[in-house]
């Protein structure tokens, strides 16, 4: 309701530029945002002092042609007028604001969701090696991947959410002899430690686990059993990865296997496909991809001399599988350590005859825990780098996903242990979800003393400039849905989060909401507060954060 009154607005006035011999731009965008002030308007755009200094015209003249050429319905638009500079504000009829409780009723939990756009994304993230336990970095990234199709979802994206297993090659070599020592350790059996070996409590506890299970039976038998190793080694770490996922409320849709593109030659297909677009050379005995045709600073390997894969093939593989399922776009997420990685996994779909925007990375930047001003390094439980469930563990799951999706994923991040524990408006996720828990206590306050929110084609008795203000903010979730969407970054729906809660803790005490003497203006203040509710709720959703009644 309000985003197509907003957008309503928007439109007339681009028509009104062009009307007055403005040449804009097909992708011309006309700003609008709420008033700070409600003595102002409900909506302001400075879009007269943008134009201004190309015009080379004064920004209030620019104005003045902007309304003077106008269209706009009066039942809905009270006033226009111009303001400072040349801010053109507009003042809404309070009956039409005060539709979108009506429309947030009626949506219930499907409210802020737009209708699907046609465009299908695969968004692949966290892919760890399948070689220990989620760690700081790894929770980051699947808290960004996971609000990040949830909020693309919600704007209409077909999304489908990707982790790419790296169970190929030598790291997972490394994992089975880390295995196979650790249980020879657990028979009593001296063996010197591989040294590029994995040293985690979980390899231990699954060469107990081995042993318990099958005695002595793999004793001076590797390579006899190898492969059933590798399998069960496997099995193992990705059975932690994915209950650690779960308990962290992370699903995805596809899991791939490095491997199983390998057992189903469709590395080396990809390699003769690369050949016949005629971008692959050999030099040493090896076989290089040309990428600095396409801005790489070097050209890459893709067949070693001794006729191995380097990582990049396979990862070039799986981008063609992920192509021939109609995607329109391919998003990853990575760690900070793959952003020279970039440009080559670029320049391969670009010699594969695509546009290099079909591919678009996210950086994820390192994250450090944070307690009594210092950083922690270490799990406090395991004495190792500090895993994924240890911070569940410490903070809590809402925590945990609120402070991740609260901040911008290409900055790095510091996770203040003690803030994300306070039962106090400072922690911003206690703010948000207090909003929620208030919104609720209010509406239960209402059902004893016999007060219903009403649902009316004219609420007028919301007039309370801090009313409106939430009920504008409210309207404008599906807007920030899809701002969020588009620029792939959760922490617009945070920030959102918080100017509303605050918006509503603002209203709370400035306005008694149950009142015996007013039964209607208590009726309509609970339709707010119902509406408000649903709002935030669906707001927490979208960043996988819950919804608490109480407090």
């Amino acid at each position: 309701m309000i985003q197509l009154l907003k957008q309503g607005i928007k439109d007339e006035v681009k028509k009104a530029l062009l009307t007055a011999g403005y040449e804009l731009t097909d992708d011309f965008e006309v700003g609008l945002e709420n008033t700070r002030d409600a003595s102002h308007g409900d909506y302001a755009t400075n879009v007269a002092m943008h134009l201004a200094k190309p015009a080379k015209k004064n920004p209030r003249m620019v104005a003045e042609e902007i309304i003077n050429h106008l269209d706009y319905d009066v039942a809905k638009i009270e006033k226009v007028e111009i303001a400072g500079p040349g801010f053109i504000n507009f003042t809404i009829n309070k009956t039409i604001l005060t539709k979108v409780i009506n429309q947030i009723t009626n949506e219930g939990s499907a409210y802020g969701q737009s209708q699907k756009n046609g465009l299908k994304y695969n968004v692949e993230y966290v892919s760890v090696n399948p070689t220990g336990d989620l760690h700081l970095g790894h929770a980051r990234g699947a808290a960004i991947g996971d609000s990040l199709t949830r909020i693309m979802t919600a704007a209409g994206y077909d999304v489908v959410r990707e982790y790419y297993i790296n169970d190929a090659g030598n790291q997972i070599h490394n994992l089975v002899i880390s295995v196979y020592a650790r249980y020879l350790e657990a028979l009593g059996i001296d063996n010197e430690f591989p040294e590029d070996g994995y040293r985690g409590a979980d390899i231990a506890e699954f060469g107990q686990q081995l042993r318990a299970e099958h005695g002595d039976k793999f004793v001076n038998q590797l390579d006899e059993n190898y492969a059933y190793l590798r399998e069960v080694s496997l099995s193992y770490q990705m059975g932690k990865i994915k209950t650690d996922l779960d308990l962290f409320g992370v699903e995805f849709d596809l899991y791939t296997s490095e491997q199983k593109l390998y057992d189903d030659n469709l590395v080396e297909k990809s390699l003769d496909l690369l050949r016949e677009k005629g971008y692959i050379y050999e030099l040493d005995g090896a076989e290089w991809l040309r990428t600095t045709d396409f801005g790489d600073d070097k050209d890459r390997v893709l067949k070693k001399s001794d006729g191995s894969y380097t990582y990049l093939t396979p990862d070039i593989a799986n981008h063609i599988e992920k192509i021939k399922r109609n995607n329109d776009k391919l998003i990853n997420i990575w760690g900070a350590d793959h952003h020279g990685y970039i440009a080559r996994m670029k320049a391969a779909m670009q010699s594969l005859g695509h546009d290099a925007d079909l591919l678009e990375v996210d950086i994820i930047q390192m994250v450090r825990a944070i307690q009594n001003g210092e950083e922690i390094k270490m799990s406090k439980r395991t004495g190792k780098a500090i895993a994924m469930r240890d911070l569940i563990d410490e903070v809590g799951l809402d925590a945990t996903r609120y402070f991740f999706a609260s901040r911008s994923a290409d900055t790095p991040m510091d996770f203040d242990l003690d803030l994300a524990v306070k039962q106090s408006n400072e922690n911003p996720v206690y703010y948000a979800q207090y909003g929620h828990a208030r919104a609720c206590t209010l509406l239960i306050r209402g059902k004893e003393q016999g007060f219903v929110p009403a649902k009316k084609e004219v609420y007028q008795h919301l007039t309370h400039e801090k009313e409106l203000d939430v009920v504008k903010r409210m309207g404008d979730l599906t807007t920030v849905v899809t701002d969020a969407a588009v620029k792939r970054k959760p922490h617009i729906i945070t920030n959102y989060l918080h100017d509303l809660v605050a918006a509503f803790h603002s209203l709370y005490g400035a306005k008694k909401f149950i009142d015996v003497d007013d039964a209607d203006g208590t009726c309509e203040r609970l339709a707010l507060v119902a509406a408000l509710r649903t709002t935030i709720a669906n707001a927490l959703e979208l960043i996988g954060v819950s919804a608490p009644i109480s407090m």
